[in-house]
């Protein structure tokens, strides 16, 4: 497969798909749900003037600017642009792990990275957190985004998550940490580096005072710290440590989560004098994975691998066949029907749920998963559509700690917007075709 074909034809996709108004740009008429959780606004107005939204309000309540270009949302849901907190922007969904690392990471930033970011903001996020990408490769593409040289979504990113295994994986980025001083010089390289924020795994191997002394060098930074949840033991010591949050679930079979450990969660979650705990779950993943192994037809939809080049696209299908022969999830069936349960245990103890939906994992491509992260947990597990709205909007933000300048449609913030024809909260399904997309004030869709 050829490096300059493939650049080439990332470069004519990825490009091909920003506009911008010369003027004030004026959405009206569309059923506003602002990112709150609060009742939606009818026949909404969004005027947006530069990268900002300087007016909300309703048809014939708010003064448009005369020389405002006009976009009808009759019919449509307006609702800020989604976030989504869990995202592999190094990879697209492949299946194959080893000829992922040997054949595409080599081209991660130039190629891989702004092809997934590019399909990402097609699709209505707006802002990503990061895991998995090379550190270099994944500031560098954050950077081009946020200078406007290539379109994507607001980045928040880590580069190497830090362990305590040595890391056997290839696609896996992992700095291992051996001692305190280590733990706090590996903080600090990815604070000089550029970082957003920092990920910790493996927790339940960690001795107390590396732990420490990684979360105290985060605060000094101020950086963010977040954990993956891969174990009980690791939620418990993270939480003992202070970290911000956690990003997945953890491996058990169990049907629920231990009382024992709700409690601590509780106790942290509820603790005003902190900033909330936040948890992206990523039920979409093995739940996604689970269906396409009963039905894989959504796979030969040519909207899932809409906007990557033809040879890739046909890598990518090819290395998701047949889909039991891939060995990333572990006991799938098993593991499956308790998602729910840990979803509403989680949401019970009054953590804020975000959005994040493990996208580019195999089988998972960036195209379909932040949507159906928000459906699986409407449609399967029951919860309120306004709820996770909120959740892959302003909950997400404020997990980011920037709720001040995103996460919701209110004047002053950025003009992170989407639309999509008909209603939302009765169907979130209709997620999956936006058919408006506002970044910042540049409209890609």
């Amino acid at each position: 497969m050829a490096f300059r074909m493939l650049t080439a034809a990332a470069t004519v996709l990825v490009m091909a798909t920003a506009s911008a108004s010369d003027g004030p740009v004026v959405l009206a008429g569309g059923t506003l749900v602002d990112g709150y959780g609060g009742p939606p606004l009818y026949d909404s107005v969004v005027v947006i003037e530069g990268e900002r939204i300087t007016a909300v309000g309703t048809v014939g309540g708010i003064t448009v600017p005369e020389d405002a270009e006009l976009v009808s949302t009759e019919g449509m849901t307006v609702l800020p642009g989604l976030w989504d907190m869990q995202v592999r922007l190094a990879r697209l969904g492949h299946g194959d792990e080893p000829r992922w690392a040997e054949t595409y990471l080599p081209i991660a930033e130039r190629v891989v990275m702004p092809l997934a970011a590019n399909q990402l903001l097609s699709e209505g996020v707006t802002s990503a957190r990061v895991l998995d990408a090379p550190l270099q490769a994944a500031v560098s593409v954050r950077d081009r985004i946020r200078d406007n040289r290539i379109p994507g979504p607001t980045l928040f990113v880590t580069g190497p998550q830090l362990g305590k295994l040595p890391d056997h994986r290839e696609a896996l980025q992992q700095w291992q940490v051996e001692g305190e001083a280590d733990a706090r010089s590996r903080v600090a390289q990815l604070a000089a580096a550029g970082a957003d924020y920092v990920l910790l795994a493996e927790t339940n191997l960690w001795k107390d005072g590396e732990l420490q002394a990684a979360v105290n060098e985060a605060r000094v930074r101020n950086l963010a710290v977040f954990s993956l949840a891969d174990r009980a033991e690791s939620i418990e010591r993270s939480l003992g440590a202070g970290v911000d949050g956690f990003l997945g679930l953890d491996q058990s079979v169990e049907p629920a989560l231990p009382e024992a450990l709700l409690e601590a969660i509780r106790e942290r979650a509820t603790d005003a004098s902190r900033r909330p705990l936040s948890w992206s779950p990523a039920i979409s993943a093995l739940l996604n994975y689970e269906d396409l192994r009963r039905n894989p037809e959504p796979l030969d939809d040519p909207r899932a691998v809409e906007g990557l080049p033809p040879l890739i696209a046909a890598d990518v299908l090819t290395s998701l066949r047949p889909l039991d022969r891939l060995g990333w999830y572990e006991l799938p069936a098993s593991r499956a029907p308790n998602l729910c349960t840990r979803l509403w245990q989680l949401g019970g103890a009054g953590v804020d749920l975000v959005l994040g939906s493990d996208s580019g994992a195999p089988a998972h491509l960036h195209s379909r998963a932040a949507w159906q992260e928000i459906d699986y947990w409407v449609r399967r597990c029951g919860l309120d559509a306004a709820q996770a709205i909120r959740a892959a909007t302003h909950d997400a933000a404020t997990a980011m700690r920037v709720e001040h300048e995103s996460g919701t449609v209110t004047p002053g913030k950025y003009a992170d917007i989407i639309a999509v024809r008909g209603d939302v909260l009765r169907n979130p399904a209709l997620l999956q075709a936006v058919d408006i997309v506002f970044r910042r004030g540049h409209r890609y869709r």
